[in-house]
Parts: C-alpha cells; structure tokens; sequence
C-alpha cells in the first residue's frame, strides 16, 4: 500500500520568484558571503558551490544591500558619489539584482 502523504521536501515546496523593484530593500542570505580576496586584490561573492567574480560597480552595490535601504535609497547614494542621473543607476541595480535574485544570491 503507497503512502499518499507529502513531505515538505517534495513538489508542494516551491521558491517564490523575487521581482526586484525600486522598493525593493536587498539584502545577501546568511549563506552568501561578499569577500575580498587580498592575495588576488579581487571581491568574490562566495555562495554554496559557487563562486562569482563581481565587478567594481556591483561591488559598491552589493556593500549597500543591508536590507534596510530600497534600491531607490542605494541609487541616490551612488548618484551623489558618483554624479550620475539617479533614474539610470535605480535600472541598472534593478536588472543586476534581478540577475542575482534569481541566482539565489539576493533576499529582500
């Protein structure tokens, strides 16, 4: 006789898709880890079984993702240290934490 009883690790258990918005207040898992390596002088994001090379720009984002700022508040941020338009650097966050997001590599 089978048993007709799911666990929580079967198909009932799905991940929900985070659409990354300018509301959106990323934050990196407890299982992510943004490092610097000083040996090769690069910043890696460490991630179970992965590994990302970053470059300077996503950097300066990902160091801002504390979960407390929204993606518009990380946007003006860098527009001021960077005297760029806020509109352009809130699309280009927005598509690289979507990327991430959907690499498991940003919560919010």
């Amino acid at each position: 006789m089978a048993d007709d009883t799911k666990t929580k690790d079967q198909s009932d258990v799905r991940r929900t898709r985070l659409i990354v918005d300018a509301e959106t207040k990323p934050i990196l898992p407890r299982h992510i880890k943004l490092r610097h390596d000083k040996g090769r002088d690069v910043w890696l994001i460490l991630a179970p079984e992965r590994v990302y090379d970053p470059d300077d720009i996503a950097v300066e984002v990902l160091k801002l993702c504390d979960g407390k700022r929204s993606v518009t508040d990380i946007a003006k941020h860098l527009a001021e240290q960077y005297q760029a338009p806020k509109t352009e650097i809130a699309n280009d966050i927005i598509s690289m934490l979507q990327d991430l997001s959907d690499k498991g590599v940003i919560s919010a």
